[in-house]
């Protein structure tokens, strides 16, 4: 059914090189058996060697950049893929696409993989729509903006991260054309953030100048508080104006949902990440105007409010007041050049809305653990922390406990990850931290695999700590009680504020 439904789309919208001479709408398969006026091309990263060998990937040095394509026009690109190994978390955020049309010093594509693949905030996740389709849990990530271009087209990523980027398998696919329509205009797509939001204006999702026609949003998010971060309307100002000529209703609204998010995928709009309502939670929605671009003559500026519910420091609460969420966004139009220069993007790491510190190693805890009657040993995972090595506690009655201590240099925000290591012996225990609970987790599976678990947004002094396992019990599904553990995260937003901020003392 998603693709029939994805094809039907394709027919509607026409998005070939030939759409008019096609039927775009009539059968989603009409103007295949007519003859074609343009030769096919390829480049990839397939082995120059391609008779005696396999290795089809490209590295890229950190801070290099690679150049994945030149191309000579005119012609057209209608497929972009790309697969990655990189051993960075959110690599996807730390690695830039940009894309050059005619030779231009100013880039027209500039945005971070992951953005421009669909998926915001470094995460890996499938979805399929029309234009951008990704599988292989997040991995195999596909671009069919059709892309002209008149004299030259050059693509490239550049690796913003710290550790070298073992592997980039592309393909780019395109056509060689003789000549192209006059009102034949350039694909843009241009990332922004705001970390965190900034009180008292709009989030900016585009500011352009020129003429053409805007086809698409995708908007990131990472919650600083709880509640529901979608209260707030777009607006597009087209031509200049004062008014904005569409005003919308809210943001589920605007990504052609209702009540709120929740995950869903679709040809023309889709939420491939919605955690929830938490501080700490992450989400990414995207809306392609497809059957209804936004034709700008002189200029368009978009921009959509940053509001929601809050429950404040007192008890109280707003279901419609600035937040000051970590949020980002690429936009998609297409506009005759010259295109205006956009502002410098973020370095790497700056993209990220938080950072990772490892309080815990549970290869590298047993000098400092404290427990009850049973034996502690680390043993080998795949997959685990410290050389692949993770604690592994197994007391000698169904009440066990053990103490993990660790010690932080400053008092900070966090939001607090457990990787544990579920498996057919695991038991049921309660998690607490310096004597509060933060959850009580079930370990038992069938298979062997690391589990992050989130124990929420938390203010961390300075000083000891104290992580304590307690075992309340085996799961009927189990054959022992054994606490599997990997590694204590903690995620600390790059926006510090105490968790108690009433936000109604920064409005504007």
């Amino acid at each position: 059914m998603k693709t029939l439904l994805l094809l039907t789309a394709l027919a509607l919208v026409g998005l070939g090189s030939s759409a008019s001479a096609e039927s775009p709408l009539g059968n989603p398969l009409a103007g295949l058996e007519r003859l074609k006026d343009y030769s096919t091309r390829r480049d990839s990263s397939s082995n120059p060697d391609w008779h005696n060998g396999n290795s089809d990937r490209r590295e890229i040095d950190t801070g290099a950049t690679l150049t994945v394509a030149e191309l000579e026009g005119p012609g057209v690109i209608t497929h972009i893929w790309f697969t990655i190994s990189h051993r960075v978390p959110f690599y996807s955020r730390l690695l830039t696409l940009r894309i050059y049309w005619d030779g231009e010093e100013h880039p027209s594509v500039e945005c971070p993989v992951g953005d421009f693949f669909g998926v915001g905030n470094g995460m890996d996740k499938s979805f399929a729509s029309l234009p951008i389709r990704v599988s292989s849990e997040g991995r195999g990530r596909n671009c069919y903006w059709p892309m002209p271009f008149r004299k030259s087209a050059r693509i490239t990523v550049s690796n913003e991260s710290d550790v070298p980027c073992r592997s980039l398998y592309y393909y780019v696919d395109w056509q060689k054309h003789d000549t192209l329509p006059a009102d034949t205009a350039y694909f843009h797509a241009m990332y922004r953030q705001e970390h965190p939001c900034v009180m008292g204006r709009n989030y900016l999702l585009a500011d352009i100048v020129g003429r053409g026609h805007y086809v698409g949003t995708i908007q990131s998010v990472y919650l600083m508080c709880a509640g529901w971060y979608g209260e707030g309307d777009d607006f597009f100002f087209i031509d200049g104006e004062t008014e904005p000529s569409l005003r919308g209703t809210g943001t589920e609204d605007y990504f052609c949902d209702g009540w709120g998010f929740r995950e869903l995928d679709g040809p023309f709009y889709g939420v491939p990440v919605c955690e929830g309502r938490s501080a700490g939670d992450r989400g990414t929605a995207y809306r392609w105007h497809l059957t209804d671009p936004v034709v700008f003559t002189n200029s368009l500026r978009v921009e959509i409010e940053h509001k929601g519910s809050v429950t404040f420091p007192d008890g109280t609460r707003s279901g419609f007041i600035e937040r000051d969420d970590l949020m980002s966004s690429v936009a998609f139009w297409y506009q005759a050049e010259p295109h205006k220069k956009w502002a410098a993007l973020p370095p790497g790491p700056q993209r990220l809305p938080f950072t990772e510190i490892e309080l815990v190693v549970g290869g590298k805890a047993l000098k400092g653990e404290k427990h009850s009657d049973g034996t502690v040993q680390t043993q080998n995972l795949r997959g685990g922390a410290a050389g692949n090595k993770f604690l592994a506690f197994k007391p000698t009655e169904a009440t066990g406990w053990l103490d993990l201590h660790f010690a932080t240099e400053k008092e900070q925000v966090a939001d607090l990850i457990g990787n544990m290591v579920h498996g057919r012996e695991g038991g049921r225990y309660r998690v607490l931290l310096d004597g509060k609970e933060l959850a009580i987790m079930n370990l038992a599976a069938e298979d062997t695999s690391v589990t992050p678990h989130r124990w929420g947004m938390r203010q961390l002094a300075a000083g000891d700590h104290v992580l304590r396992f307690e075992c309340v019990g085996k799961p009927a599904a189990s054959e022992g009680c054994t606490l599997g553990f990997d590694t204590l995260v903690a995620r600390v937003p790059v926006y510090k504020r105490p968790l108690d901020l009433d936000l109604r003392k920064i409005q504007k």
